[in-house]
């Protein structure tokens, strides 16, 4: 399974981006997705989960600003991140729980994207 990561780049503040994640492989299905972030110096911290069934959660940064979405029949997870604050800079990675089936055999499995580099400046 690959997690493929995009839509990071350079913003002004109070401005906006759209963060993709693609998964591929032999998928069966996928749980949780979320989305981490690492700010240069500091530890990687969760910034927002959606499951399955589309419940979600925030970091309390980010609540009312950011939007976690995903579409189950693409397998794909996307992550609106409006009103961006200086604050908000760091690489951003998505995560998946996915069960994967080979030759019939499921295997739950975690597994990570890339990171894409978000820079929120003026």
């Amino acid at each position: 399974v690959q997690l493929q990561a995009s839509g990071g780049g350079l913003v002004q503040p109070g401005g906006s981006l759209r963060l993709s994640c693609a998964a591929s492989g032999s998928i069966f299905s996928i749980n949780v997705i979320s989305w981490y972030r690492q700010a240069p110096g500091k530890q990687r911290e969760l910034v927002a989960t959606i499951t399955s069934g589309g419940s979600t959660r925030y970091a309390d940064s980010v609540k009312g600003r950011f939007t976690i979405s995903r579409d189950n029949a693409k397998n794909t997870g996307n992550l609106q991140m409006n009103s961006l604050k200086p604050d908000d800079t760091a690489i951003y990675y998505c995560n998946a729980d996915v069960t994967t089936q080979v030759m019939g055999v499921r295997k739950p499995q975690s597994y990570w994207g890339q990171g894409t580099q978000v820079t929120v400046s003026s």
